[in-house]
């Protein structure tokens, strides 16, 4: 069997890994529900005792748990876990970057399915991907040390399980689970019953595990994964020539591609628009109307921390992610309301839909519309 790209812990690995799982676990779950009991059932009442209707806002709430000590060590926390979980995935990484990088080599040379690779150095990446260390992933998604490199791909494909894990949604099974992406094609089945897509995109598909389960569930189609990050998809073309699926991968900005109109039966995403701009979720949402087949489906799966439905409390906690974790417009993603956006971009409005989906633990918001038929 010829070597595989994906990422491999060994023992001493996986086991360290699992430990700042559980550390984050702890942390997003234990310590972050006492402090919401102390600010919920101590700080608010003193607070508006002394000031009445004086939180009025999110910056009022970061206000007035800025020198508290329990809210300081859920900083302290939540930023050098951070810190750890990289380390810990880097270890892997590095272990296995020559073996990685021929093994990708190889596959280029000698194809295991027919899917494919198509990258372009004309493409202009944009902020925040081209200037922030989303994540705060070391180099961002763009660094390359050496040719063919997967370093960015390896890192972050490390850190998805590890992170579910943490928010209490591991899958129990190996490192690359596709379960976000069988949810989103579930999810779609739900919006389109009729629908048999034979042409598939995923945009922002990353390192494209996610990007496999659609082919998995539609196996009559064909998938497309777009991304700039070009160390991103070299892994996801690596991991899924290695699992034998067939899926077609290109390097291109979202908002503007390369494709015919009407090219998609279904157009997707994954926790992709809390990490670009206003300007680019506009852009993403018209070029998904344009690229859609009449008849086809836009569905797209993100964070779920709306301001109309977050406690003020979980406001404060949320917006600590744009100052301090690589997450610039986590917040302004949220504040954004997507079935205006959806209906701006040309989508039908009373065909569209801004819904939350519960999987365990996890709550998750999905958006999108469908094309008339007539359209």
């Amino acid at each position: 069997m010829p070597n595989s790209v994906g990422f491999a812990p060994n023992h001493d690995e996986a086991a360290r890994q699992a430990f700042v799982g559980g550390l984050k676990g702890y942390i997003n779950f234990a310590l972050e529900g006492q402090l919401q009991r102390l600010f919920d059932e101590q700080l608010v009442p003193e607070q508006e005792a002394k000031a009445p209707g004086s939180l009025a806002s999110r910056a009022d709430g970061e206000a007035l748990l800025a020198d508290n000590p329990l809210y300081n060590l859920w900083e302290t926390l939540t930023f050098h876990s951070q810190n750890q979980m990289w380390d810990s995935v880097a270890d892997t990484a590095d272990r296995t970057m020559d073996k990685q990088i021929a093994a990708f080599e190889d596959i280029l040379a000698n194809p295991r399915t027919d899917g494919t690779l198509k990258l372009q150095d004309s493409l202009v990446v944009k902020a925040p991907i081209a200037t922030t260390e989303i994540h705060r992933q070391p180099g961002g998604y763009w660094r390359e040390t050496r040719p063919h490199d997967l370093a960015a791909g390896l890192n972050y494909a490390g850190t998805v399980d590890l992170y579910r894990n943490a928010k209490g949604m591991g899958t129990g099974g190996k490192v690359g689970s596709d379960s976000l992406g069988q949810l989103l094609a579930g999810v779609a089945k739900k919006y389109a019953p009729d629908l048999e897509p034979k042409a598939i995109l995923d945009l922002g598909c990353g390192t494209g595990e996610q990007t496999l389960a659609y082919k998995r569930v539609f196996p009559a189609a064909r998938v497309t994964g777009i991304d700039c990050a070009r160390p991103l998809l070299r892994y996801a073309h690596g991991y899924a020539q290695s699992e034998g699926v067939a899926i077609d991968f290109a390097e291109m900005d979202a908002g503007q591609t390369d494709f015919a109109d009407g090219s998609f039966d279904l157009i997707v995403s994954i926790i992709m628009f809390h990490e670009t701009t206003q300007a680019q979720v506009r852009d993403i949402l018209r070029e998904s109307w344009r690229l859609i087949r009449p008849g086809g489906l836009a569905l797209h799966l993100d964070v779920p921390y709306q301001p109309s439905r977050m406690p003020l409390f979980k406001q404060v906690t949320n917006h600590w992610q744009v100052r301090n974790n690589g997450e610039p417009f986590w917040t302004g993603f949220a504040e954004m309301d997507m079935k205006d956006e959806l209906a701006t971009a040309g989508f039908d409005p009373g065909a569209t839909f801004a819904n939350y989906e519960a999987v365990g633990p996890a709550t998750f918001y999905f958006f999108g519309g469908r094309k008339g038929v007539s359209e």
